[in-house]
């Protein structure tokens, strides 16, 4: 059975979605949870409000910034003054058109990268050095299935961003698993968010559902369940490893 009595968890992106669904699953197996958010500070409050009081601590932070970002992770460590599991969970989707402007499809590379990847580079730089002087924790960082199957080709910027997820948790777990600092992913198909409801809008569902052999996109509760399995240090020999969570649309 899951306990995280005592723990703090940093969530990032943690008010909607995926990040949403963990801090639910978390809080209810006892941790303490940092909400981050970037702007719609409502869904936050709300998601706090839902949840027993005490359990959870908002922080907002645009993490296209790279002193907002470390502001990010100095607000969450003052709260309880330990973080013990950071979930890297925050991201955008959007589109870079390579038949397009120069200039837009290189800002919108520039975007992803910075908050799918340089974000999470930075924040998990921070955790590692928290956890040393701690005696070991956990990262768990959200990944994507496009990060091994490839995207659409004006979606490469996020793909790549993705691939490059997984190849920090990697090298985060090799080299840190002494330090007892377990780097996990996890890497979501279509899953049924915010993020995804506007794609659906643009391109219907259809194309989506037919791929998959379970025929319906996960529910961000799915995530969020493996997110606080691996959070709670019961499978500390799965260091490094990747979870897949696209109703087998694409296996490796």
């Amino acid at each position: 059975m899951i306990e995280m009595q005592g723990k703090t968890v940093l969530v990032t992106g943690g008010s909607r979605g995926i990040g949403a669904a963990a801090t639910r699953t978390l809080v209810g197996v006892g941790a303490r949870v940092v909400i981050h958010y970037g702007r719609n500070r409502a869904a936050a409050e709300t998601l706090a409000a839902s949840l027993p009081e005490g359990h959870c601590h908002l922080v907002a932070g645009d993490l296209a910034y790279a002193a907002t970002t470390e502001a990010v992770w100095k607000d969450a460590l003052a709260w309880q003054g330990r973080i013990d599991v950071l979930v890297n969970n925050a991201g955008i989707y959007e589109a870079a058109d390579p038949d397009g402007d120069l200039e837009a499809f290189l800002a919108s590379w520039e975007r992803t990268l910075r908050v799918n990847l340089t974000a999470v580079a930075q924040l998990c730089r921070s955790a590692t050095h928290h956890f040393r002087e701690h005696g070991g924790g956990i990262i768990v960082n959200v990944a994507s299935r496009a990060s091994f199957r490839g995207d659409d080709y004006d979606r490469m910027n996020y793909a790549a961003s993705k691939g490059g997820v997984i190849a920090l948790t990697r090298s985060i777990a090799r080299k840190c698993a002494a330090d007892r600092i377990l780097a996990y992913a996890v890497a979501p198909g279509f899953v049924a968010t915010e993020m995804v409801d506007q794609v659906i809008e643009q391109d219907g569902i259809e194309d989506m559902v037919k791929d998959i052999p379970l025929g319906e996109i996960a529910p961000a509760s799915d995530v969020g369940n493996t997110i606080a399995f691996l959070a709670s240090g019961l499978a500390p020999h799965a260091t490094g490893t990747t979870i897949d969570i696209n109703g087998a649309s694409y296996l490796r």
